[in-house]
């Protein structure tokens, strides 16, 4: 096997410093917000966000404001996008059904789809304006049937970016907050005087946003890990370098930390992508921001076969794989371990990312390997239920269930299956005794 580096990213080891430094701020400032509620919340909002205001929770008149900002065009634009996450969306949502079968005769048992009860939905806007993020965070919570979806943005330029507000609006956000980073995930999930705490967080972030989420995982829940935008570009050569650049460049845009890994069989395509890369950071706009992930993150891998840039792509896991081969249908039938796929020239990450209707909330830092994206299913709990309804059911259950009680040294549990035998299966056991213990008579 033959698998080279043409350029390497930072070490596993230069991330996890960057990783530590992230860690103690935010837990810093979930504790600050813990204690002191809104106070807390107000100063990180003013040293952060750089704004102060009597609320942060806009009004009606607020929002409706913000939203008559918006060109005609945009909402039309908008509305579409909406409209193709909404309908994969319900489409998924109907996959999800509920289920009740009769396992034996008398013995009933089910589940329900029940909607997470309550939903703080998080749209990056501080660096980059996501409207989408509203349409993949808050419409899915919509569709799924949350009743309470309270939605937090950071001020974009001084005030709450109005596409934004309009996106979360229209997706149906029942509270929408202008607040960013730690202060707007952590005041939604911790509760604060004026803000009810949610049973769930979602949305993608920054560094910051991903390990409050993480450090607050467990007191309420999460879509998933989302730390900064991967990309992986699978390529041989039946494309060419500015396909595979624009690729990688065009999710490197993201933030400082967004890695973006080239995979081929092709040294040809690996160097003339590198070439065209250095190219096309001398005139993209947002080359500040995609040239130092570039440097910093970005990767370049050749391999000898297709079956070794399968096996690398299943060990790096990235959130976004772009496929463009001569055996795209392969890597789908094959690959285990991604966020999601995006399959063949004509396809590209960013129509997942704002509007083919797929969601764009991913896993990442190799969580691919356990769970996909955030999609309907996230915001539904499936709960089991069961019922007994004769008597003779009753006491065939009690009997095994007494009998395997006993067997873990669970005697009170046995007694739960005992009287249950005692009370409906009579003098007569069809199906076995029951354990011998009584604490009861009978």
């Amino acid at each position: 096997m033959t698998i080279e580096y043409l350029k390497r990213g930072k070490s596993v080891g230069e991330r996890a410093e960057d990783d530590a430094v992230v860690r103690q701020v935010v837990e810093t400032n979930l504790a600050d917000i813990e204690a002191r509620g809104d106070t807390a919340v107000r100063e990180l909002a003013e040293k952060f966000d750089k704004d102060s205001r009597d609320s942060y929770r806009l009004t009606d008149d607020e929002i409706q404001a913000l939203i008559a900002q918006v060109a005609p065009n945009d909402i039309e634009d908008i509305k579409f996008a909406q409209a193709q996450v909404r309908g994969f969306a319900e489409a998924q949502r109907a996959s999800m059904t509920d289920v009740e079968v009769e396992t034996l005769p008398g013995v009933i048992l089910g589940h329900k789809n029940i909607p997470v009860q309550s939903v703080g939905c998080y749209v990056p806007a501080g660096k980059f304006p996501m409207v989408a993020s509203a349409h993949m965070s808050v419409l899915t919570a919509s569709v799924a049937g949350v009743p309470r979806i309270a939605a937090t943005t950071a001020p974009f330029q001084g005030q709450p970016n109005p596409a934004v507000i309009a996106a979360m609006h229209m997706a149906g956000a029942h509270e929408i907050y202008v607040l960013g980073g730690i202060q707007g995930v952590g005041a939604l999930a911790l509760g604060t005087e004026t803000i009810d705490p949610v049973h769930m967080l979602i949305g993608p972030g920054n560094a910051f946003v991903a390990e409050a989420k993480r450090q607050l995982f467990g007191r309420v829940g999460i879509d998933l890990f989302a730390g900064p935008t991967e990309t992986m570009v699978i390529a041989d050569d039946t494309v060419d370098a500015e396909l595979c650049a624009t690729d990688l460049l065009g999710q490197a845009e993201h933030g400082y930390n967004s890695p973006a890994v080239l995979l081929t069989n092709s040294r040809t395509l690996a160097t003339n992508t590198l070439t065209e890369i250095d190219n096309l950071l001398k005139i993209l706009p947002t080359a500040e921001t995609a040239g130092v992930s570039w440097r910093d993150y970005g990767e370049v891998i050749v391999c000898d076969t297709y079956d070794e840039m399968l096996q690398m792509a299943d060990e790096i896991a990235s959130e976004h794989v772009q496929v463009m081969t001569d055996r795209d249908d392969w890597f789908l039938e094959n690959m285990t371990c991604y966020g999601a796929l995006f399959l063949g020239a004509r396809t590209n990450v960013a129509n997942g990312d704002k509007v083919i209707g797929t969601n764009h909330t991913l896993p990442t830092n190799k969580a691919g390997r356990y769970t996909g994206g955030l999609w309907v299913g996230k915001f539904l709990k499936t709960h089991s239920y069961q019922r007994v309804t004769t008597d003779e059911a009753a006491a065939e259950i009690g009997a095994y269930c007494s009998r395997l009680c006993m067997l873990e040294g669970f005697v009170g549990h046995a007694e739960q299956a005992n009287v249950r035998v005692r009370r409906y299966g009579g003098t007569n056991i069809p199906y076995g005794e029951a354990a011998p213990y009584h604490a009861g008579k009978g």
